[in-house]
């Protein structure tokens, strides 16, 4: 089975995927936390991977930048492969002088400058909000783990360099935590097809400190949430079965 975007067989990805927007930061994924990973598409350079977590079947597909991008890649995976959890792992700017560099976001939902659920939503306002189970089985898994989180609304732009640059006065106004850009596609992918999702970002760069990771922190050092993601997606598919893409026609 091929898409556009996607090559791999029948029953390659396994029935929760880990989403990661950079390529090499879903082969860190899948060579430092899985077992017997095996790389099962790379057009365009856009690694996806199964392996196991714990003897469970989990899969790591990165889904490139911006919403239209992560957008495709979620809807193959759950049209063409079957994959009924999602959930994003990645990077974001904060805004409230509390949050921190490192710092680990669960996304309850994501407002958006992007119309992409309007269009699908017929022009309406489409409330962009995770999976609740996920989302509670996330911060529990924190809890116990003794990792610090924070719970609230995200912003998803389409522009990196924003033009509007007061609308981070706007954002912090209304109590949103972090910017970043593919989130509320997801959410609106994943509600459109019956799936669940979940994202779960770290803090790259705080946007009124101008403060900023280091490209190699991006790649590799966001092990907390990689942590949280991974037994989320374990717990997930102990409670549901793992049906590893065999739901794909």
């Amino acid at each position: 089975m091929t898409t556009p975007h996607i090559a791999a067989a029948r029953g390659d990805f396994a029935g929760v995927a880990l989403m990661p927007g950079d390529p090499r930061r879903a082969e860190y994924i899948a060579t430092r936390f899985l077992a017997d990973a095996r790389r099962v598409s790379e057009v365009r350079n856009m690694y996806g991977y199964t392996g196991l977590f714990r003897g469970r079947r989990v899969s790591v597909m990165a889904h490139g930048i911006g919403i239209p991008s992560c957008s495709i890649y979620a809807t193959e995976l759950i049209r063409e492969f079957g994959v009924t959890t999602l959930i994003r792992v990645g990077s974001c700017g904060a805004l409230p002088a509390d949050v921190k560099l490192g710092d680990v976001i669960l996304a309850q939902g994501a407002s958006t400058d992007s119309r992409v659920n309007r269009l699908r939503f017929l022009d309406h306002d489409f409330a962009a909000i995770s999976d609740y189970e996920l989302l509670a089985c996330a911060a529990g898994v924190a809890r116990e783990r003794g990792i610090a989180v924070r719970v609230g609304n995200v912003f998803s732009s389409d522009f990196f360099y924003s033009p509007q640059p007061q609308i981070f006065d706007v954002l912090e106004s209304m109590r949103i935590l972090a910017v970043e850009m593919e989130i509320a596609g997801l959410y609106g992918v994943a509600a459109e097809h019956g799936a669940r999702s979940l994202g779960i970002l770290t803090v790259s760069d705080h946007l009124r400190r101008n403060e900023h990771l280091s490209t190699t922190e991006r790649e590799s050092g966001f092990e907390a949430m990689i942590e949280i993601a991974l037994e989320t997606a374990f717990r997930s598919e102990a409670a549901l079965g793992d049906h590893g893409g065999e739901g794909a026609t």
